[in-house]
């Protein structure tokens, strides 16, 4: 890899001088934006049991990953630095349960002048975030550990943006 930059110029969230600036995306016009992410946590499967009997102490996980979920999506904004605050207009979340592990799938609509993909892949890993942080009791080894809980496979599966009809 080299160590020059390139043209400053180039770059589309730094200044000539190379200073970060977040995206002018005041010209561009509206369009209706929707973007899917997905992640698994891999678990125990005595945990992905307990998570599907509502047995965890902390209480009902997917309720609570969901809720933190659409909270981070809301809230991209304040936690990526040069992120666009956006109208959310929907959001959707599915959890799939295996035998060790849970997926979630966030869907997430916007109508505005910049994506939402960035909204969809937090509220990925925040609602798997909470998943590990309400089993972690669950998880944990003998010495504390966590050797085969892990957050994986976290991608943004697709990006659609349709131009708004005047």
């Amino acid at each position: 890899m080299s160590d020059d930059p390139g043209d400053a110029s180039d770059l589309t969230h730094t200044t000539a001088e190379g200073n970060a600036q977040m995206v002018d995306v005041g010209a561009k016009p509206d369009s209706a934006r929707r973007a899917v992410a997905r992640g698994t946590i891999h678990l125990q499967e005595s945990t992905v049991a307990a998570i599907a009997d509502d047995g965890i102490e902390k209480g009902d996980v997917l309720a609570t990953a969901r809720i933190a979920a659409i909270r981070a999506v809301k809230h991209t904004w304040e936690t990526i630095p040069l992120c666009h605050q956006i109208p959310i207009t929907n959001v959707e979340t599915e959890f799939t349960l295996a035998d060790d592990r849970v997926t979630l799938t966030v869907a997430v609509e916007t109508t505005g002048k910049t994506g939402c993909e960035m909204e969809a892949l937090q509220g990925v890993t925040t609602g798997l975030d909470t998943v590990w942080d309400m089993t972690k009791a669950a998880e944990k080894d003998e010495d504390g550990q966590y050797p085969t809980t892990a957050i994986e496979d976290v991608r943004v599966l697709e990006k659609e943006k349709t131009a708004e009809e005047s």
